[in-house]
């Protein structure tokens, strides 16, 4: 079974290469990927890039090169205040693009054209570790404040992140399994974001979110059926 591991973020990315310091980084137009033998699975790491343009085009270019039978995203996500709590992992069933302005149309059509629904049948009813299943928001922004009564009476929203939507939408278009998993580092609430003018505190979160998601991953491998 071919296996990719998607890596969006930096600062993701470095805790990767910070937890395995002897991968063998090789190089793609996209970013830097390499080999890595977790447990008994053979994965390949790769570094997506932040924000929408780079998650859907380096999503297309792991498809077309590598031809996985399962595509992991693992990452960080900022979560609403008082809806989540940091630490919780989310494992996501459909997607949405928030950042859509259409003042020419309809404006919930065009979302629509982005939104995703993932197909996670091959997992089983009992899973590896505790998780929240449900939507996952995205944007090419950080959270604004004041867009989150808006993502919680539309969506039902309690989380959102960069790159999820985009990564689910082409993987769909391709019919490639797809698992995403994502963290919550960080609340945002009505006093603002605890890690917005904070990095080091972003930063610090993002090691134990990722730590965490790498240790649980052959668990979550082992229940794969496809």
């Amino acid at each position: 079974m071919k296996i990719v591991v998607i890596i969006s973020a930096n600062a993701e990315w470095r805790v990767v290469k910070e937890l395995y310091p002897n991968l063998e980084i090789q190089h793609s137009p996209y970013g830097e990927f390499a080999n890595l033998k977790l447990d008994v699975w053979p994965l390949t790491v790769f570094l997506g890039g932040w924000g929408k343009i780079s998650a859907a085009a380096t999503a297309q270019y792991v498809i077309d090169h590598f031809n996985p039978d399962l595509l992991i995203n693992l990452g960080t996500c900022g979560g609403f205040d008082g809806r989540i709590e940091t630490g919780t992992v989310i494992l996501v069933e459909q997607t949405l693009v928030y950042d859509i302005v259409e003042q020419m149309g309809d404006g919930a059509e065009a979302i629509q054209h982005y939104a995703s629904s993932l197909d996670l049948s091959w997992l089983p009813n009992n899973l590896p570790h505790p998780i929240s299943r449900g939507l996952l928001v995205s944007a090419d922004r950080d959270i604004v404040v004041e867009d989150i009564p808006m993502l919680i009476e539309k969506y039902n929203a309690v989380a959102a992140d960069w790159e999820s939507g985009a990564i689910a939408w082409v993987a769909n278009k391709n019919k490639t399994r797809l698992l995403i998993l994502r963290a919550v580092s960080d609340l945002v609430g009505g006093d603002g974001g605890e890690a917005y003018g904070n990095l080091e505190l972003f930063h610090d979160r993002t090691k134990v979110v990722m730590r965490k998601l790498f240790h649980q991953l052959p668990d979550w491998l082992s229940k794969v059926n496809l």
